[in-house]
């Protein structure tokens, strides 16, 4: 079936990117390991540069859909922020390939084709984290920081830590230590350093 060919193509293309890098992979080398003709790759992709701009924003989507699932009005403070780390440190470490291919090519020039796209599904994240934060805000449970500060108040130490073990700088999975990660943001946007989430309910 079409869309299989089409899944077949980013799969190949997300391994070999994986393996080898954006710039070392060819055309043929995805069609070879995705089995589909040449005229299949181009019937969905015009280029191996589109191709990546598909699995980037695929990529993108994913990860705020994960980051943002369960997020609501219902959770306190502390327990939003802890989701929402958990939840970056979950889908780093179930999506390693997906992970290092947005970190490493966020500065890509080809991701000027899908800027309109990035920004709609960038604005999505930022009205879904904005809608529970900022009644907290108004009520003192969190604080009053620019939302662009709170975000890399809340995931920053996470993200560099996520970034050291995709690369190897670090061997320990950042699972390991998403609870720590949760208490660090937890001081840096709460009130008062929680002796436990009830506190900011």
């Amino acid at each position: 079936m079409p869309s299989d060919s089409r899944q077949a193509i980013l799969d190949a293309a997300i391994d070999a990117f994986d393996a080898r890098g954006f710039d070392r992979v060819s055309i043929a080398q995805i069609r070879e390991a995705a089995d589909v003709s040449n005229g299949s790759f181009f019937h969905f992709f015009a280029s191996k540069e589109a191709l990546a701009a598909a699995l980037f924003i695929q990529a993108l989507h994913d990860y705020h859909a994960a980051m943002t699932d369960g997020l609501g009005p219902a959770l306190s403070a502390a327990d939003g922020i802890a989701l929402l780390v958990e939840h970056h440190v979950d889908w780093v470490v179930a999506y390693r390939r997906e992970a290092r291919f947005l970190f490493e090519q966020v500065r890509a020039d080809w991701l000027l084709t899908i800027r309109d796209a990035q920004e709609e599904s960038n604005e999505s994240f930022r009205v879904a984290i904005e809608s529970w934060r900022r009644p907290l805000v108004d009520s003192g449970r969190l604080l009053p920081v620019p939302a662009p500060i709170f975000v890399a108040q809340l995931i920053g130490p996470a993200q560099i830590f996520c970034r050291a073990w995709l690369s190897g700088r670090h061997s320990q999975s950042p699972a390991e230590h998403a609870a720590l990660l949760v208490e660090c943001a937890c001081r840096a946007l709460l009130p008062t350093p929680p002796g436990s989430r009830k506190d900011s309910r």
